[in-house]
């Protein structure tokens, strides 16, 4: 994919802004850490993916961790391109720091919105006095079976860039493929949509659709909430004047 458009361009435009810059970098590191402390038999991935909240691996900073963590090269370079494309315009325009926390924040999101589907998804045997659980033949512990629960990637907070992307450049033309092309508010909606279906039908394997979409409306509450904090300093602004 590839967009076209400048109007988003504030004090100049880097190609390769310095947050996600490093986002890139810490999101590689870890990938690599993963893969060779994999062969000392550390499982990275355990102990920095988020597990559901009642297993006994989960711990708090997971919910920041798990960001990092990826279950692929094909897995990270995608969640990565789309993190240069459109992080760099939206870290362009609202500067290093505002960008960073709403990557992190929707990636928080992202995760607590996957809690919350793992919970209704494991209610039923939370409530149930087993603690022996059938897994394919195989009998395990209640807990055993909980642990298994676990997410990694930077996805939530890829699909909050998109979403932000159209949001604040909803007319900028974006190629899919590199010959389609879509407006960015269109893109978003059919995005949107089609991980609304996915987490619904439960297609597409291992994927957490409703993370995605737990990315999107936590950027969407989050840039809400500073549009209505920047009118009222302009409000505020205008009436002392």
């Amino acid at each position: 994919m590839a967009y076209e458009g400048n109007e988003y361009h504030v004090g100049g435009f880097r190609i390769l802004p310095p947050v996600v810059k490093n986002l890139l970098i810490i999101n590689g590191l870890f990938f690599l850490a993963t893969i060779a402390l994999n062969g000392f038999g550390i499982d990275l991935t355990n102990a920095l993916g988020l597990h559901f909240i009642t297993a006994k691996s989960f711990h708090i900073y997971q919910l920041l961790t798990y960001q990092f963590m990826h279950g692929g090269f094909s897995h990270v370079f995608f969640n990565m391109f789309a993190l240069w494309m459109f992080g760099s315009a939206l870290e362009n325009y609202w500067g290093g720091k505002r960008f960073l926390i709403y990557y992190l924040i929707t990636g928080i999101g992202a995760g607590l919105t996957q809690e919350l589907v793992w919970y209704i998804d494991l209610r039923d045997l939370l409530a149930s006095s087993a603690e022996i659980v059938n897994m394919a033949g195989r009998h395990i512990s209640k807990m055993q079976y909980i642990d298994r629960y676990i997410t990694v990637g930077a996805s939530g907070s890829v699909y909050g860039l998109l979403l932000a992307f159209g949001m604040l450049f909803p007319n900028v033309m974006i190629y899919i493929y590199f010959f389609i092309p879509i407006r960015a508010k269109w893109f978003v909606i059919v995005f949107g949509v089609i991980e609304l279906i996915s987490g619904i039908t439960s297609t597409g394997g291992d994927i957490a659709h409703f993370a995605h979409l737990g990315g999107m409306i936590f950027g969407f509450l989050l840039i809400k909430f500073w549009q209505r904090q920047q009118k009222k300093r302009y409000k505020n602004s205008a009436y002392w004047e």
